[in-house]
């Protein structure tokens, strides 16, 4: 019998009809005290970088972390000493705290999901962390730090077992696939990820007293590079950039989708499983599943791929959420609309249904947004700069007005042709964007209310924002710049009974 599955010592309400109160893992200890690492390890780098020579500034902050990981690590062998939990017939009974102790209660039936995560430390010893999404109230999720593997699937079974939905669709929907990885340099991670973590790094040094430009070989390189030839080493900056953005997109796709697997785990349980550092495992309900969002951003349009979201409750706040909804990486169009009818079967709407196209004036406001807010500030401001400096930059205005204008109605032109909304069956079907074009999918009883909203501008032009209000996923879809006149009527239409005694108030 595992530790996560022992009555807690001197607990004596273990009598026939209760459950047995558990513990968490002892390895959890030893996970916690390797958190000191962190900050030996700066120790270390911080030597080596410097030769051995610490400033005052820099034994501070080192101070100052080594102390903030010890109260962690000491707060974390409280935690682990003073949890108890245990699961009964219909709830899951949770205590913890030292001076001040906190007994939770949750019925069973409003458990959303059970997750299991473990990073590279946990999976060392053995352990991995289990967060159960709920429902109520109190909202927010169970979390239990750390059970070991096995008390921790047969825990998550427990929790799940009362689902009972017949299933009718493929229990495997998708799976790892090398080939994928032709996808991961189109993400935001390709520039942003380096600038990122080379912003990270800044910060961290700064912070211990040490500047970049102390390094012989960075103030080397920026000497380099101020001497050459500006238009020939800025075109290979940027591809190196890119070179590095691209092998750091595919390292941190395979981390996260390494061992990937999307399936009904059971009658009525979707469950995503992925990670190769860091293990990820999340469990969706189907009762829980309110749709689903197809999501095509620009470079992976371009290259014929999309991703694919959960809109389900239960997954945390917006910022986990959009974490945790994630069931299928970016692969090819036509894998992520047949995982998007495997998860919404055997009643999925057609990806290819007709949309109703939004009114021209939409296209009108997406050219002007464009105009007003990118072309017309950078170039005023180049050409006030040339004025006042030299007049190389009134050129510039001039060439970035007639490389900007044609890109900016392109771009407006393949937002407007996006918009579109439809009702088929018992589903919403609503799209939009064209930086990151979404296809929601939504259950129309999940529906809970309706916001519209105008502005001046948009009143002029006949046109109205209509926001179908969903107690999951990003709590809000919005209907954009549909017909002010037909905005109501479609509500109406789509969710009989919402909106329907203030369009046609009784006598």
């Amino acid at each position: 019998m595992t530790a996560a599955a022992r009555p807690a010592p001197g607990d004596a309400r273990t009598t026939a009809g209760r459950a047995p109160w558990r513990t968490l893992d002892p390895r959890t200890l030893a996970v916690h005290c390797s958190w000191l690492g962190a900050p030996l390890g700066s120790l270390a780098l911080t030597a080596l970088a410097t030769g051995g020579r610490l400033d005052t500034r820099a034994w501070i902050t080192l101070g100052a972390i080594a102390a903030v990981f010890a109260c962690v690590t000491a707060a974390g062998l409280v935690t682990c000493l003073r949890t108890r939990y245990r699961v009964t017939a219909d709830s899951f009974e949770l205590r913890t705290g030292l001076f001040t102790r906190r007994s939770r209660t949750v019925p069973l039936h409003r458990v959303r999901n059970v997750d299991l995560t473990a990073n590279p430390v946990q999976r060392l010893f053995g352990v991995t962390v289990l967060r159960a999404g709920t429902a109520g109230s109190d909202g927010g999720e169970l979390r239990l730090e750390a059970l070991s593997r096995p008390a921790a699937e047969r825990l998550r079974a427990e929790l799940l077992a009362r689902a009972g939905t017949d299933r009718r669709t493929e229990p495997v929907l998708a799976s790892f696939d090398p080939r994928r990885l032709r996808f991961a340099p189109l993400t935001f991670w390709v520039f942003g990820g380096v600038f990122a973590v080379a912003g990270a790094a800044y910060r961290v040094l700064h912070e211990m007293g040490l500047e970049p430009w102390q390094f012989g070989f960075v103030r080397r390189a920026f000497e380099d590079f101020g001497n050459s030839a500006l238009w020939l080493t800025i075109p290979l900056a940027l591809l190196a950039i890119a070179a590095v953005g691209s092998v750091g997109a595919v390292v941190l796709y395979v981390e996260n989708w390494w061992n990937y697997r999307l399936e009904w785990t059971d009658s009525a349980t979707l469950g995503v499983r992925r990670g190769l550092l860091t293990t990820r495992a999340v469990s969706i309900e189907r009762a829980r599943l309110r749709g689903v969002v197809l999501r095509e951003p620009l470079l992976l349009r371009a290259g014929g791929g999309a991703t694919v979201r959960a809109v389900a409750g239960g997954l945390g706040d917006r910022d986990e959420n959009r974490r945790r909804s994630v069931v299928l990486p970016p692969a090819t169009r036509a894998e992520a609309v047949r995982v998007r009818g495997g998860m919404l079967a055997p009643d999925a709407p057609p990806e290819a249904a007709e949309l109703t196209p939004h009114p021209r004036p939409a296209l009108r406001r997406r050219t002007v947004r464009g105009m007003i807010g990118v072309v017309l500030p950078v170039t005023l401001s180049l050409a006030v700069l040339g004025a006042l400096l030299t007049p190389v930059l009134l050129y510039c205005a001039a060439g970035f007005a007639l490389v900007a204008v044609p890109v900016v109605r392109a771009l407006a032109h393949d937002a407007y042709r996006a918009l579109g909304h439809a009702i088929t069956g018992r589903w919403l079907l609503i799209r939009s964007g064209t930086f990151s074009r979404d296809t929601v999918t939504l259950d129309r009883n999940a529906v809970l209310a309706w916001t519209f909203t105008d502005t001046p501008f948009s009143r002029r032009a006949g046109l109205v924002t209509a926001t179908a209000a969903v107690a999951a996923g990003e709590d809000g879809y919005r209907v954009r710049d549909m017909s002010a006149v037909e905005a109501a009527d479609f509500a109406d239409a789509a969710t009989p009974g919402v909106i329907g005694e203030f369009l046609y108030p009784a006598p």
